[in-house]
Protein backbone atom coordinates (compact mmCIF):
# COMPACT_ATOMS: atom_id res chain seq x y z
CA UNK A 1 0.00 0.00 0.00
CA UNK A 2 1.00 3.32 -0.88
CA UNK A 3 3.45 5.34 1.88
CA UNK A 4 0.76 8.64 0.57
CA UNK A 5 -1.80 6.77 3.13
CA UNK A 6 0.46 6.07 6.31
CA UNK A 7 -1.09 7.56 9.90
CA UNK A 8 -3.99 9.40 7.16
CA UNK A 9 -7.67 9.89 7.49
CA UNK A 10 -9.94 8.80 4.87
CA UNK A 11 -13.40 9.41 4.01
CA UNK A 12 -15.75 6.84 1.94
CA UNK A 13 -18.99 8.67 1.07
CA UNK A 14 -21.25 5.75 0.23
CA UNK A 15 -19.17 3.88 2.30
CA UNK A 16 -21.93 1.16 2.68
CA UNK A 17 -22.02 0.20 -0.47
CA UNK A 18 -20.56 -2.83 -2.78
CA UNK A 19 -17.65 -0.17 -3.12
CA UNK A 20 -17.09 0.71 0.24
CA UNK A 21 -16.76 -2.84 1.70
CA UNK A 22 -14.12 -4.03 -1.22
CA UNK A 23 -12.19 -0.50 0.02
CA UNK A 24 -12.11 -1.85 3.62
CA UNK A 25 -10.85 -5.41 2.94
CA UNK A 26 -8.16 -3.84 0.61
CA UNK A 27 -7.17 -1.10 3.48
CA UNK A 28 -7.91 -2.33 6.66
CA UNK A 29 -3.91 -3.54 7.02
CA UNK A 30 -2.97 -0.35 5.78
CA UNK A 31 -1.06 1.63 7.69
CA UNK A 32 -4.46 4.08 7.30
CA UNK A 33 -5.22 5.51 10.61
CA UNK A 34 -8.82 6.22 10.38
CA UNK A 35 -11.91 5.47 7.70
CA UNK A 36 -14.89 6.85 8.00
CA UNK A 37 -17.83 5.79 6.33
CA UNK A 38 -20.46 7.97 5.55
CA UNK A 39 -23.84 7.23 4.49
CA UNK A 40 -27.51 7.73 5.24
CA UNK A 41 -28.31 4.12 5.92
CA UNK A 42 -27.94 2.97 9.62
CA UNK A 43 -28.94 -0.59 9.07
CA UNK A 44 -25.83 -1.68 6.69
CA UNK A 45 -23.37 1.15 8.72
CA UNK A 46 -24.63 -1.30 11.78
CA UNK A 47 -24.34 -4.66 9.51
CA UNK A 48 -20.74 -3.46 8.81
CA UNK A 49 -19.72 -2.41 12.22
CA UNK A 50 -20.43 -6.03 13.40
CA UNK A 51 -18.78 -7.73 10.38
CA UNK A 52 -15.33 -5.91 10.90
CA UNK A 53 -15.59 -5.25 14.32
CA UNK A 54 -12.49 -2.59 13.75
CA UNK A 55 -11.58 0.32 15.65
CA UNK A 56 -10.15 1.83 12.78
CA UNK A 57 -13.59 2.23 11.20
CA UNK A 58 -15.53 5.39 12.34
CA UNK A 59 -19.31 5.63 11.30
CA UNK A 60 -21.21 8.68 10.20
CA UNK A 61 -25.27 8.88 9.55
CA UNK A 62 -25.18 11.53 6.78
CA UNK A 63 -26.43 12.88 3.52
CA UNK A 64 -24.29 14.12 0.67
CA UNK A 65 -27.56 16.31 -0.19
CA UNK A 66 -26.59 18.27 3.35
CA UNK A 67 -23.79 20.07 3.70
CA UNK A 68 -23.67 20.46 7.20
CA UNK A 69 -23.63 16.79 7.92
CA UNK A 70 -21.07 16.48 5.28
CA UNK A 71 -19.11 19.16 6.32
CA UNK A 72 -19.64 17.17 10.05
CA UNK A 73 -17.37 14.70 8.44
CA UNK A 74 -14.37 16.72 7.52
CA UNK A 75 -12.81 17.52 9.83
CA UNK A 76 -9.54 16.23 10.41
CA UNK A 77 -9.88 14.29 6.71
CA UNK A 78 -7.04 13.64 5.14
CA UNK A 79 -8.71 12.02 1.70
CA UNK A 80 -11.58 11.11 0.17
CA UNK A 81 -13.36 8.49 -2.28
CA UNK A 82 -16.59 9.86 -3.21
CA UNK A 83 -18.59 6.94 -4.05
CA UNK A 84 -21.84 8.15 -2.68
CA UNK A 85 -24.73 8.17 -6.07
CA UNK A 86 -27.84 6.92 -6.80
CA UNK A 87 -26.95 3.86 -9.43
CA UNK A 88 -29.84 2.24 -10.46
CA UNK A 89 -31.07 3.19 -13.99
CA UNK A 90 -35.13 2.44 -13.08
CA UNK A 91 -35.44 4.29 -10.02
CA UNK A 92 -33.37 7.07 -11.57
CA UNK A 93 -35.89 7.50 -14.67
CA UNK A 94 -38.66 7.08 -12.54
CA UNK A 95 -37.37 9.70 -9.94
CA UNK A 96 -34.72 11.48 -11.76
CA UNK A 97 -34.81 14.80 -9.83
CA UNK A 98 -33.52 12.63 -7.18
CA UNK A 99 -30.59 11.74 -9.20
CA UNK A 100 -29.78 15.57 -9.59
CA UNK A 101 -30.36 15.80 -5.94
CA UNK A 102 -27.58 13.10 -4.99
CA UNK A 103 -25.59 12.89 -7.55
CA UNK A 104 -24.94 16.34 -9.24
CA UNK A 105 -26.11 18.92 -5.68
CA UNK A 106 -24.50 15.62 -3.76
CA UNK A 107 -21.11 15.83 -5.41
CA UNK A 108 -20.76 19.68 -5.72
CA UNK A 109 -21.82 19.84 -1.53
CA UNK A 110 -19.02 17.24 -1.21
CA UNK A 111 -16.37 18.91 -3.35
CA UNK A 112 -17.64 22.90 -1.61
CA UNK A 113 -16.88 21.24 2.03
CA UNK A 114 -13.93 19.56 0.86
CA UNK A 115 -11.73 22.43 -0.37
CA UNK A 116 -13.46 24.83 2.83
CA UNK A 117 -11.71 22.06 4.79
CA UNK A 118 -8.41 21.62 2.88
CA UNK A 119 -8.86 18.09 1.95
CA UNK A 120 -5.69 17.05 -0.35
CA UNK A 121 -7.09 14.81 -2.34
CA UNK A 122 -10.41 13.33 -3.91
CA UNK A 123 -11.21 10.62 -5.81
CA UNK A 124 -14.63 11.12 -7.47
CA UNK A 125 -16.10 7.69 -9.23
CA UNK A 126 -18.20 7.71 -12.06
CA UNK A 127 -20.12 5.60 -14.61
CA UNK A 128 -19.41 4.25 -18.36
CA UNK A 129 -23.45 5.04 -18.70
CA UNK A 130 -21.90 9.08 -18.33
CA UNK A 131 -20.38 8.69 -21.50
CA UNK A 132 -22.57 10.02 -24.45
CA UNK A 133 -25.75 9.38 -21.49
CA UNK A 134 -29.63 8.16 -22.37
CA UNK A 135 -30.81 7.71 -19.07
CA UNK A 136 -31.19 9.98 -16.25
CA UNK A 137 -28.75 7.74 -13.95
CA UNK A 138 -25.60 8.41 -16.79
CA UNK A 139 -26.76 12.25 -17.44
CA UNK A 140 -27.20 13.14 -13.66
CA UNK A 141 -23.49 11.50 -13.99
CA UNK A 142 -22.45 13.26 -16.85
CA UNK A 143 -23.30 16.60 -15.20
CA UNK A 144 -21.54 15.32 -12.04
CA UNK A 145 -18.40 14.89 -14.18
CA UNK A 146 -18.71 18.43 -15.54
CA UNK A 147 -19.15 20.08 -11.95
CA UNK A 148 -15.98 18.07 -11.04
CA UNK A 149 -13.96 19.17 -13.70
CA UNK A 150 -15.16 23.07 -13.25
CA UNK A 151 -14.42 22.78 -10.06
CA UNK A 152 -10.89 21.68 -10.63
CA UNK A 153 -10.46 24.92 -12.47
CA UNK A 154 -11.02 27.16 -9.76
CA UNK A 155 -8.55 25.43 -6.97
CA UNK A 156 -6.26 28.27 -5.84
CA UNK A 157 -2.60 26.79 -5.86
CA UNK A 158 -3.99 22.88 -6.33
CA UNK A 159 -4.47 23.22 -2.24
CA UNK A 160 -7.05 20.44 -3.54
CA UNK A 161 -6.91 17.61 -6.16
CA UNK A 162 -9.79 16.13 -7.89
CA UNK A 163 -9.59 12.71 -9.83
CA UNK A 164 -12.22 11.23 -11.24
CA UNK A 165 -12.59 7.22 -12.56
CA UNK A 166 -15.08 6.18 -14.59
CA UNK A 167 -15.70 2.05 -15.09
CA UNK A 168 -17.97 -0.18 -16.13
CA UNK A 169 -20.29 -2.80 -14.95
CA UNK A 170 -18.89 -4.25 -11.60
CA UNK A 171 -19.19 -7.73 -11.37
CA UNK A 172 -21.43 -9.10 -8.52
CA UNK A 173 -22.25 -5.55 -7.08
CA UNK A 174 -25.37 -4.77 -5.29
CA UNK A 175 -28.53 -4.75 -7.42
CA UNK A 176 -26.19 -6.03 -10.88
CA UNK A 177 -27.09 -8.65 -13.06
CA UNK A 178 -24.97 -11.30 -11.62
CA UNK A 179 -26.76 -11.33 -8.32
CA UNK A 180 -30.06 -11.67 -10.27
CA UNK A 181 -28.88 -14.52 -12.13
CA UNK A 182 -27.67 -16.62 -9.45
CA UNK A 183 -30.68 -16.03 -7.40
CA UNK A 184 -32.84 -16.88 -10.40
CA UNK A 185 -30.45 -20.13 -11.14
CA UNK A 186 -31.59 -21.18 -7.01
CA UNK A 187 -35.09 -20.70 -7.64
CA UNK A 188 -34.50 -22.90 -10.71
CA UNK A 189 -35.98 -19.90 -13.03
CA UNK A 190 -35.03 -19.03 -16.44
CA UNK A 191 -32.81 -16.23 -16.79
CA UNK A 192 -33.95 -12.94 -18.31
CA UNK A 193 -32.01 -11.17 -20.96
CA UNK A 194 -32.92 -8.49 -22.55
CA UNK A 195 -30.60 -8.94 -26.01
CA UNK A 196 -27.76 -11.84 -26.22
CA UNK A 197 -25.80 -9.80 -27.91
CA UNK A 198 -25.59 -6.85 -25.92
CA UNK A 199 -22.27 -6.13 -24.87
CA UNK A 200 -20.79 -4.82 -21.46
CA UNK A 201 -17.78 -4.39 -19.61
CA UNK A 202 -16.87 -7.11 -17.01
CA UNK A 203 -14.58 -5.53 -14.13
CA UNK A 204 -14.60 -6.60 -10.71
CA UNK A 205 -14.95 -5.03 -7.18
CA UNK A 206 -11.01 -5.53 -7.04
CA UNK A 207 -10.88 -4.30 -10.24
CA UNK A 208 -12.36 -0.70 -9.48
CA UNK A 209 -10.82 -0.31 -6.33
CA UNK A 210 -7.47 -0.62 -7.52
CA UNK A 211 -8.59 2.01 -10.02
CA UNK A 212 -9.22 4.15 -7.48
CA UNK A 213 -5.77 3.94 -5.89
CA UNK A 214 -3.96 4.25 -8.96
CA UNK A 215 -6.10 7.41 -9.44
CA UNK A 216 -5.04 8.42 -6.38
CA UNK A 217 -1.65 7.67 -6.16
CA UNK A 218 -0.89 9.01 -10.59
CA UNK A 219 -3.63 11.90 -10.56
CA UNK A 220 -3.36 15.60 -11.23
CA UNK A 221 -5.86 18.28 -11.18
CA UNK A 222 -8.84 17.29 -13.41
CA UNK A 223 -7.76 13.95 -14.75
CA UNK A 224 -10.03 11.03 -15.63
CA UNK A 225 -9.26 7.61 -15.46
CA UNK A 226 -10.21 4.55 -17.12
CA UNK A 227 -9.02 0.88 -16.72
CA UNK A 228 -8.96 -0.72 -19.94
CA UNK A 229 -11.53 -3.63 -19.51
CA UNK A 230 -12.51 -6.98 -21.26
CA UNK A 231 -16.33 -6.98 -22.47
CA UNK A 232 -18.66 -9.94 -22.72
CA UNK A 233 -21.77 -10.27 -24.19
CA UNK A 234 -24.71 -10.97 -21.75
CA UNK A 235 -25.47 -14.39 -23.64
CA UNK A 236 -21.56 -15.64 -22.24
CA UNK A 237 -21.84 -14.33 -19.07
CA UNK A 238 -25.39 -16.42 -18.85
CA UNK A 239 -23.50 -19.42 -20.24
CA UNK A 240 -20.80 -18.70 -18.36
CA UNK A 241 -22.64 -18.59 -14.69
CA UNK A 242 -24.49 -21.92 -15.80
CA UNK A 243 -21.40 -23.57 -16.55
CA UNK A 244 -19.47 -22.04 -13.45
CA UNK A 245 -22.70 -23.19 -11.03
CA UNK A 246 -23.18 -26.96 -13.05
CA UNK A 247 -26.28 -26.05 -14.25
CA UNK A 248 -28.21 -26.40 -17.53
CA UNK A 249 -28.80 -23.11 -19.61
CA UNK A 250 -32.70 -21.78 -19.23
CA UNK A 251 -33.17 -18.26 -20.48
CA UNK A 252 -35.52 -16.28 -21.54
CA UNK A 253 -35.18 -13.37 -23.83
CA UNK A 254 -37.58 -10.38 -22.16
CA UNK A 255 -36.09 -7.53 -24.41
CA UNK A 256 -34.35 -4.12 -24.34
CA UNK A 257 -35.70 -2.33 -21.32
CA UNK A 258 -35.70 1.47 -21.43
CA UNK A 259 -32.96 3.62 -20.77
CA UNK A 260 -30.63 0.26 -21.79
CA UNK A 261 -27.54 0.74 -24.72
CA UNK A 262 -26.55 -2.57 -26.72
CA UNK A 263 -22.76 -1.10 -25.75
CA UNK A 264 -21.41 0.60 -22.89
CA UNK A 265 -18.87 3.91 -23.95
CA UNK A 266 -15.96 4.20 -21.64
CA UNK A 267 -13.68 7.01 -23.35
CA UNK A 268 -15.79 8.80 -26.19
CA UNK A 269 -14.20 10.07 -28.83
CA UNK A 270 -13.93 13.54 -27.86
CA UNK A 271 -11.88 12.11 -25.04
CA UNK A 272 -9.75 9.95 -26.95
CA UNK A 273 -8.11 13.67 -28.23
CA UNK A 274 -7.17 14.03 -24.45
CA UNK A 275 -6.12 10.48 -23.84
CA UNK A 276 -3.01 9.21 -22.70
CA UNK A 277 -2.70 5.13 -22.94
CA UNK A 278 -0.61 3.86 -19.66
CA UNK A 279 -0.98 0.01 -21.20
CA UNK A 280 -3.48 -0.86 -18.14
CA UNK A 281 -5.23 2.11 -18.08
CA UNK A 282 -6.26 5.38 -20.17
CA UNK A 283 -6.21 9.20 -18.70
CA UNK A 284 -8.09 11.58 -20.00
CA UNK A 285 -6.45 15.02 -19.52
CA UNK A 286 -8.01 18.20 -18.73
CA UNK A 287 -8.33 20.51 -21.37
CA UNK A 288 -6.65 24.24 -21.14
CA UNK A 289 -9.92 25.80 -21.74
CA UNK A 290 -10.63 28.71 -18.73
CA UNK A 291 -13.23 31.32 -18.38
CA UNK A 292 -11.68 33.32 -21.51
CA UNK A 293 -15.12 31.95 -23.60
CA UNK A 294 -13.56 32.69 -26.86
CA UNK A 295 -11.57 29.83 -26.62
CA UNK A 296 -14.89 28.09 -26.93
CA UNK A 297 -15.68 29.66 -30.62
CA UNK A 298 -12.04 29.89 -32.35
CA UNK A 299 -10.16 26.63 -31.24
CA UNK A 300 -11.33 23.75 -33.18
CA UNK A 301 -9.78 20.19 -33.94
CA UNK A 302 -9.59 18.99 -36.64
CA UNK A 303 -9.32 14.90 -37.86
CA UNK A 304 -11.79 14.05 -35.30
CA UNK A 305 -14.02 12.03 -37.67
CA UNK A 306 -10.72 9.86 -37.48
CA UNK A 307 -10.73 9.09 -33.83
CA UNK A 308 -13.35 6.36 -32.58
CA UNK A 309 -14.12 6.02 -29.00
CA UNK A 310 -13.40 3.21 -26.38
CA UNK A 311 -16.91 0.96 -25.87
CA UNK A 312 -17.47 -2.58 -24.67
CA UNK A 313 -17.82 -3.95 -28.76
CA UNK A 314 -14.29 -2.53 -29.44
CA UNK A 315 -12.58 -4.14 -26.63
CA UNK A 316 -10.95 -7.51 -25.92
CA UNK A 317 -14.12 -9.97 -25.66
CA UNK A 318 -14.34 -12.29 -23.30
CA UNK A 319 -15.02 -15.98 -24.39
CA UNK A 320 -17.01 -18.58 -21.43
CA UNK A 321 -14.12 -19.50 -20.08
CA UNK A 322 -12.65 -16.21 -19.79
CA UNK A 323 -15.85 -14.92 -17.78
CA UNK A 324 -15.47 -18.26 -16.00
CA UNK A 325 -12.22 -16.84 -14.57
CA UNK A 326 -13.22 -13.84 -14.15
CA UNK A 327 -16.29 -15.09 -12.03
CA UNK A 328 -13.73 -16.87 -9.84
CA UNK A 329 -11.87 -14.27 -9.32
CA UNK A 330 -15.49 -12.42 -7.96
CA UNK A 331 -15.73 -14.80 -5.25
CA UNK A 332 -19.19 -15.16 -3.48
CA UNK A 333 -22.12 -11.99 -4.03
CA UNK A 334 -23.68 -10.35 -1.43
Amino acid sequence: MSELFKNKVLLITGGTGSFGNAVLKKFLDSDLKEIRIFSRDEKKQDDMRKKYNNSKIKFYIGDVRDINSVDNVMQGVDFIFHAAALKQVPSCEFFPIEAVKTNILGTQNVLTSAVNHGIKKIICLSTDKAAYPINAMGMSKALMEKVIIAKSKTIPNNETVICLTRYGNVMGSRGSVIPLFYSLLEQNKPLTLTNPDMTRYMMTLEDAVNLVVYAFEHGKQGELFVQKAPAATIQTLAEAICKYKNKKLNTRIIGTRHGEKDYEVLVTREEMLRAVDLGEYYKVVSDDRDLNYDKYFVEGVSHIEKITDYNSNNTKRLDVDGVIKLLIKMGEVE
